[in-house]
């Protein structure tokens, strides 16, 4: 797929407006980064400092569920990126920069604790943020939406696998049992991103970004994808001590959390949902969208799933699958595969 962002009419029409509202017209762009869907940004830079545009094509990505998020999020107080012009209808904004490295790039082994601490801030204060009624639901449309991605794309079109009668029968089973825990479990306010790499290293932050997607969800799913996300991995045992730790301030902060060994399962069964999505998605943005460098990622995600589904017997269909048809296939594309 061509990048809209690249167009030269497109181009010329994103430098003149931000030159226009930045009142300098020897203001420059350059691309700032680009995510996974049609929006792209790019830091503006001239006589009145750093500022960032965002760009969001209109037909492809709009701009209103970005811009009634922030809203809401602002009012409750967590730290997003201050607006300081918008045109709804070209599809471009001017935020404020908040410089260049995410957290993803920033955080490591040694301040790791002190920046979750800071991120589990901002996580709880959205957690309690009552849902507007219109909102979508984390329900069994999208998981069933989910699970299509990673048979559809990861195994039929990246891998090549055609499942037989047994091994089709084994990894419905398991994606129920995942379902059925989802769904089971206290909704709250949840990001669906909630990862360093949608988290900017501010003083007064981490300040959240990627925010669009606002669902009604449940209350596990933000702080495993924090603490194994889809571009940093981290020691299972301090994944755990991690998820302890919100476990014990989401408590104090009265938020509807179960005893602490079923938070941990429910931790557990929606980080593997989560990293099947995952690997559909990313295949489908290699395949359809011409943005292969995602599926770099997928030996991490058969890496955490080699963690945790030893765990469970009620899964243990989903680890035969994984080490029968899924490693091998992957091993025969000459890809890296984690060993157990």
């Amino acid at each position: 797929m061509n990048d809209p962002a690249s167009h030269p009419e497109r181009a010329a029409q994103r430098l003149h407006w931000a030159r226009a509202r930045l009142g300098d017209e020897l203001a420059t762009l350059d691309r700032a980064s680009v995510d996974a869907g049609m929006r792209s940004y790019w830091r503006a830079t001239s006589r009145a400092g750093s500022h960032i545009v965002m760009d969001s094509p209109p037909g492809l990505e709009d701009v209103r569920p970005w811009l009634r998020m922030r809203a809401l999020l602002q009012a409750q107080g967590l730290r997003v990126p201050a607006v300081l012009a918008e045109d709804i209808e070209v599809g471009l904004l001017l935020l404020e920069d908040l410089g260049g490295p995410t957290l993803a790039k920033v955080i490591d082994a040694d301040s790791a604790d002190a920046w979750f601490e800071r991120a589990m801030d901002q996580l709880l204060t959205l957690q309690r943020m009552p849902v507007p009624d219109d909102f979508g639901r984390f329900g069994e449309a999208l998981l069933q939406r989910d699970a299509g991605l990673f048979d559809d794309w990861f195994l039929q079109r990246h891998l090549g696998i055609s499942l037989d009668a047994d091994d089709r029968a084994s990894l419905q089973a398991a994606q129920q049992v995942l379902m059925d825990n989802a769904l089971g479990q206290a909704q709250v306010m949840t990001h669906r991103d909630f990862m360093p790499r949608n988290l900017m290293p501010v003083a007064d932050g981490p300040a959240v970004l990627d925010f669009q997607d606002l669902v009604r969800g449940p209350i596990a799913y933000d702080p495993v994808s924090l603490f194994k996300d889809a571009f940093l991995s981290w020691p299972l045992e301090r994944v755990d001590g991690w998820l302890a730790r919100y476990h014990q301030r989401a408590l104090a902060a009265g938020l509807p959390v179960p005893a602490l060994a079923v938070f941990l399962r429910d931790a557990d069964w929606l980080g593997i949902q989560r990293h099947l999505k995952c690997l559909g998605i990313f295949s489908r943005l290699r395949y359809r969208d011409g943005k292969g460098h995602y599926l770099d990622d997928a030996p991490r995600f058969i890496a955490y799933l080699d963690e945790v589904l030893p765990r469970y017997r009620e899964l243990a269909g989903l680890q035969h699958l994984l080490d029968t048809r899924i490693k091998p296939a992957m091993a025969a594309q000459g890809e890296p595969v984690p060993a157990r």
